[in-house]
């Protein structure tokens, strides 16, 4: 079945950017028709953007994302909805800087050319070891040699803001329907016209389509790849990658609870982190190890892909990152002896450079169609503001050279220092099994 009438404007994928898209559309051209298409009711799952809590901060090696990241800062402060909610949790964060790094470094000389020195409050070892009620006393600090406070930093509520942020744009018109996506369509018979066929024969049409598909989007190009005969080097496979890390949950008992309500998001080097405990009492950790989930299409093309269940982790990757994790808090997990309620695996796509994709396709014959994907496991603090570039890319609109350049559809991978070197997957999934 065709659905009759296109849209002005379709966005696949109800996470950050699909739904801040759809938030900033609303906003700015409330007489456009707007489909928000996702495969469950919002927040979606699975998705990375669906989450018990997320990390909100501005420290970054490159000053573009700290300049977005104070951007966002603010919003995540002044939008009416998230503080009726309270899903915004100014913490601040500890941060410690491993012996062998610069990123610390550079991240300083950022703030402070931006005029945000307080961002910095440089604290030496036994003053992380005595502060947060002594919280941090066994920690593995053998890998650090410096250490800081951001009091700007924090963290929010995630699944809950995607909800409330989706609801808005909803209530100012946007069209949200229910609907697994398989494939593009292009009908030639009406000058290529693009369509999203999904898993129960619908097929939606739209003058401008936008994949905000995350992970899952070179999935979802490959048909249409192969019809048009796309070589390797044109297909969307080189600009992003499918990739996933394991997390997992502790939940705390109630004095448990109150006493870590008191430690920031606490990031452990380049390693990872551990976001402060939810209202429900649930610590989150999280790990820098990624790896990739690597399937031959039909066709012959090999695509990267996340596996089906999220919530299945072998037991191979379960013991390792229970040895990366084990350092940072270890009187808490009993030195080795306690073990998470759940783990998950958590999927998201991620380029060389860990810049986004926003950007139209560039072969002609997908002229109407664009990109919003490679969140790079960084971007869920951009949720109220990352959808107002979408949109002046949908619009022709440029967002300045640096975000165009930033952005755009790469022919050649920038030699560039990501925001998160380590976080670029080096492993298959298959292999920890």
């Amino acid at each position: 079945m065709t659905v009759d009438t296109p849209y002005d404007i379709m966005i696949v994928g109800a996470g950050i950017f699909g739904v801040s898209t759809a938030y900033h559309l609303s906003l700015q051209s409330p007489h456009l028709s707007i489909l928000l298409l996702d495969r469950s009711p919002a927040p979606p799952s699975p998705a990375a953007s669906t989450d018990l809590n997320k990390i909100i901060r501005a420290d970054y090696s490159n000053p573009l994302y700290m300049t977005l990241g104070f951007e966002a800062i603010d919003a995540w402060k002044s939008l009416p909805s998230f503080q009726a909610a309270g899903v915004h949790h100014p913490s601040g964060w500890i941060c410690m800087d491993e012996k062998d790094s610069d990123s610390a470094i550079r991240i300083r000389q950022n703030f402070h050319r931006a005029g945000r020195d307080d961002c910095v409050v440089d604290m030496t070892k036994e003053e992380v070891r005595q502060a947060w009620g002594g919280l941090l006393q066994q920690t593995d600090y053998s890998p650090f040699a410096t250490y800081y406070f951001n009091p700007s930093a924090g963290w929010a509520d995630a699944g809950q803001a995607l909800q409330i942020l989706t609801q808005e744009a909803v209530q100012r018109g946007v069209r949200f329907e229910t609907g697994e996506a398989r494939r593009i369509t292009r009908d030639d018979g009406c000058g290529g016209a693009l369509g999203v066929k999904t898993a129960d024969g619908t097929v939606y049409t739209a003058n401008k389509i936008v994949l905000a598909t995350g992970a899952w989007t070179s999935q979802l190009m490959s048909s249409i790849e192969d019809e048009l005969d796309l070589p390797d080097a044109d297909r969307v496979e080189r600009q992003i990658t499918a990739a996933g890390v394991c997390v997992s949950h502790f939940q705390l008992s109630p004095a448990e609870q109150e006493r870590y309500a008191q430690l920031p998001v606490f990031v452990y080097g380049e390693q990872g982190e551990v976001i402060p405990p939810t209202a429900d009492g649930i610590l989150k950790f999280t790990s820098a190890s990624s790896f990739t989930n690597t399937i031959r299409t039909a066709s012959g093309h090999e695509i990267s892909v996340p596996v089906a269940d999220q919530l299945q982790v072998p037991q191979k990757l379960q013991e390792a990152h229970m040895r990366e994790i084990r350092p940072r808090l270890p009187e808490l997990l009993e030195h080795g002896r306690r073990q998470p309620e759940w783990y998950r695996l958590c999927w998201d796509a991620i380029s060389p450079s860990q810049h986004p994709l926003i950007t139209p396709h560039p072969d002609p014959r997908l002229a109407n169609l664009y990109l919003a994907v490679g969140g790079s496991f960084h971007s869920y603090k951009f949720l109220p503001t990352i959808g107002r570039y979408v949109v002046n890319v949908l619009q022709g609109v440029s967002n300045g050279p640096e975000k165009d350049a930033a952005w755009a559809w790469k022919t050649i991978q920038p030699a560039e220092k990501g925001v998160h070197e380590k976080l670029i997957p080096t492993t298959e999934f298959r292999d920890l099994i």
